[in-house]
Order: C-alpha cells, then structure tokens, then sequence
C-alpha cells in the first residue's frame, strides 16, 4: 500500500500544542529571532534561512507552527541586502543552529538535543541550508521551501548530502525563475522526498503582504503555506524527533489530495535530467 500523507496533513498544517515564546538571537552576537516551545528537555532544533531581500518578520507565522509542533528554531536576520553572499548566510544558519544546541533558553527551562538538530530555508535560504550542511555531521536533516539558486552551486553541493531531505518545489512557473526545486532533489546523495504544492510558488509563501501588494506580485498564499508548512513539520517530526507516526512524510512515493509526489524517472524529467530509462541500451534483438 504506497504511503498517504491524508491521515496527519491537516492536522500538521494547524497550529500545534504548544505555547510559543519569540525572542532574539541578538544576545548571542547574531541579528535574528529564536521561536521555542514554552517548555520542553532535548527537544529538536533546526535553523531557518530566509529568501532574497526578505527578513525573519516575513516568516512569522510559519517560524511559530513550527515552534507550536515542539520544534525551536533560529533565524538569523543577515544577509538580506540587495547582493547577499550565500556563503555567509550558511555559515550564520550554521553558527545560530550552535546557538540553539549550546544555551538554556527561555528562563532555563528549555534545552535541545545535540541530536536533533536540522537545516531548513525558503528560496535562496533553502539553497543555504544546503550548504551549511555539507560536512556538517551535527545536522541530521535538510528542508528547503522552493530552493533557490546560489553561489556556490546547492545543486553540486546536494551531490555530497547523505542525510535525509525534504524539497518542495512548485508545478507553476516563477515570474523570477529563481531556481530548479526538482533538480536540486535529483541531486540529493540520500533519500530525498520531492514534493509540489498545487498552485503553490516560491513567491508565494513568504507573509510580507504589503511588500507584494505593492508590486503587484502574487499574493501571500494562505493555503499553500499551510500545506507546505504540515510537509515540512511531518518530515522534522519523523527525522529529528524519530516520531514513527509520520513516517510517510519521509516517503518520496507519498501523496495526498493537492500535494504531488515525483520520483524516478519523473523526478529527473521534472528536472529536466535524462531519466534512466532514456540511458538504458536498447535491445534490438
């Protein structure tokens, strides 16, 4: 029976149990915001890079359901001019993920798991989160929201990954052609799970309302991303927590209704890559 992701989306795409505490990266040397359950011993902790020209405040409510599913996360708030060095937003998506693994927060009563630590990012943020995981064996998973382009390449770098990997990428093209979600997937030296939210885009799933009314760009897209977002905490819950229940939202065959799955010779031809079955020698007897 191929895995279904239908029994846990909606609730995942909901806010979870928790209370959540916001508060600043700042006392540790880092312009940016920590997102943390109320309360919580050895939880999983991951590090959010943003996309280009947008801050943390873009994020605020996809950073708080992850916070509310028990998961903290650090943003650093860096690199958001108008020429960002990718290079240097993996390395504070690096140092705020040691950050979170190395201080009591909150009033001491909230610690993470050196064991539980994962990379995840929109856009060019999901591109940095690739590379501040390359040889980095704290991290133990990697999520990126519609991945961007970067220098150096996230699609080269993804080669060396054997860490398992989430990718949602989008069916609909982008006005800015900002980068190549299913390629980035195709390359993945482990197990990757490559998904596509209808009618969902990179563009799309940041909250900074005003800012897209005033270009006239596609709107903050509610429901997508919140289907994008009950994704990526199923697939944190399962890696970093070991929460069996969720299992299948590591599964790259799974699907539910308005969320499409590809594979194998899909995946390359989404990526456009030559699948197997087009290198494979033809027997003309």
């Amino acid at each position: 029976m191929s895995a279904n992701l239908k029994k846990h989306l909606a609730t995942l795409s909901k806010r979870g149990g928790h209370r959540v505490l916001v508060g600043d990266l700042d006392y540790a040397g880092l312009p940016g915001k920590v997102y943390t359950p109320a309360e919580g011993k050895g939880l999983a902790a991951v590090a959010f890079g943003h996309d280009w020209r947008k801050h943390v405040k873009d994020y605020h409510a996809t950073l708080r359901h992850l916070a509310s599913w028990g998961i903290v996360v650090v943003a650093p708030d860096t690199e958001t001019g108008l020429i960002p060095n990718h290079r240097n937003l993996a390395a504070d998506l690096e140092s705020s993920l040691q950050v979170a693994a190395g201080v009591r927060l909150g009033n001491g009563n909230i610690t993470v798991s050196p064991h539980k630590l994962g990379l995840i990012g929109h856009g060019m943020g999901g591109a940095a989160a690739v590379l501040a995981a390359v040889d980095n064996d704290k991290v133990k998973a990697v999520g990126a929201f519609y991945p961007a382009q970067s220098a150096p390449s996230a699609d080269a770098a993804a080669r060396s990954l054997k860490i398992p990997g989430l990718v949602i990428g989008s069916g609909r093209s982008d006005i800015f052609n900002a980068g190549n979600p299913a390629k980035l997937a195709y390359n993945w030296g482990g197990d990757v799970a490559y998904r596509e939210v209808e009618k969902g885009t990179q563009q799309g799933f940041s909250e900074d309302f005003f800012f897209k009314l005033a270009l006239g760009s596609g709107a903050f897209q509610a429901s997508q991303a919140e289907v994008a977002r009950g994704l990526m905490v199923g697939f944190l819950l399962h890696q970093l927590e070991g929460d069996k229940t969720y299992s299948d939202f590591s599964d790259p065959e799974a699907t539910a209704k308005g969320v499409e799955s590809f594979f194998g010779d899909d995946l390359a031809n989404r990526a456009g890559e030559p699948s197997a079955g087009a290198l494979a020698p033809v027997n003309k007897g």
